[in-house]
C-alpha cells in the first residue's frame, strides 16, 4: 500500500469510520487492486500519487487507470479518486465520510 493510502486509512481509523480493506483484488483474473475498499458497500478509494509528471499522468499509465476504473464502475463499484493534497487538507476524509453515511 502506498504511503498516501496508509495516511488516509489512519485518518479514517482516527475518525471512527468503518475501516476499509486495503489492496482489495476486485476483478480476477486481472491483478487490479483497489487502494481502499468497503467491499460490503462496493465503495472504493484510489489514492493518486504524483498529479504532475507521475505514472498516472503519462499516456500509458493514464489509459491503464481508465481501464481499471471503468471496469470497477461496470462491476457496480462507486469509485472515488483522491490526491495527496486532498488527503493532507482533510477533504479526502470528508469525501469518504459523506460516502459512508
Amino acid at each position: 500500500m502506498t504511503d498516501l493510502a496508509e495516511t488516509l486509512a489512519a485518518q479514517i481509523r482516527l475518525a471512527g469510520l468503518p475501516e476499509p480493506v486495503r489492496e482489495w483484488p476486485f476483478a480476477p483474473p486481472r491483478r487490479w487492486r483497489m487502494d481502499l475498499a468497503w467491499v460490503d458497500r462496493k465503495l472504493c478509494v484510489e489514492c493518486e500519487g504524483k498529479v504532475w509528471g507521475g505514472r498516472h499522468t503519462r499516456p500509458q499509465g493514464f489509459m491503464a487507470d481508465l481501464e481499471k476504473y471503468n471496469a470497477a464502475v461496470a462491476l457496480g463499484w462507486s469509485l472515488y479518486r483522491v490526491t495527496s493534497a486532498m488527503i493532507e487538507d482533510g477533504s479526502a476524509l470528508r469525501l469518504v465520510e459523506a460516502a459512508l453515511l
